[in-house]
């Protein structure tokens, strides 16, 4: 059973609750988005996997998930980035954002997320249970693809997408 924690809108812990229980009453609890950017000034973005328990074939940021209750948040990032992708790479929280997202299936992403970014040159080789595709993406493609196809995005990305380029635009130019 995997546990979120629960956190009040300063990210103040306050409980615990079973992850699916979290998601159906749409309770503010904590998590983390990764992007990852390579020396092409290109992002990395992950197509999820068609077994995920919301947002399933859609396209978002290299890895975002929930800190287990006592783990630091930045080894809990590390940790879902070597599951999700096999990957190790230096990271760093840059921002954070708090987003409420309602899902057909019933469930409610209310989360507190912590924003890091990193940067990569090596291979992919994801967890097909987790990603179904990986792609790297050049800033316009990734315009591109919310001007003309949004609804392929998770929502947490298009919500984070705008904060992302205003902290990094001017590195990847």
């Amino acid at each position: 059973m995997e546990t979120v924690i629960l956190v009040d809108e300063f990210d103040n812990a306050i409980g615990e609750m079973e992850k699916m229980e979290a998601h159906e009453k749409g309770l503010l609890h904590r998590a983390f988005s990764i992007f990852l950017f390579n020396s092409s000034k290109q992002v990395l973005l992950q197509q999820r996997a068609l077994k995920k328990y919301h947002s399933p074939g859609l396209w978002t940021n290299a890895c975002c998930s929930h800190p287990r209750p006592n783990e630091d948040l930045k080894e809990a990032a590390l940790r879902r980035l070597g599951e999700e992708l096999n990957v190790v790479a230096p990271i760093e929280e840059v921002f954070s954002f708090t987003y409420h997202a309602s899902f057909e299936n019933g469930l409610i992403e209310h989360e507190y997320d912590h924003v890091f970014f990193g940067n990569y040159n090596g291979e992919i080789a994801y967890n097909t249970e987790e990603v179904m595709a990986t792609e790297w993406y050049t800033i316009e493609e990734v315009e591109a693809m919310i001007e003309e196809a949004p609804l392929k995005l998770t929502p947490w990305f298009l919500i984070a997408w705008p904060l992302v380029k205003a902290q990094k635009f001017e590195d990847l130019k």
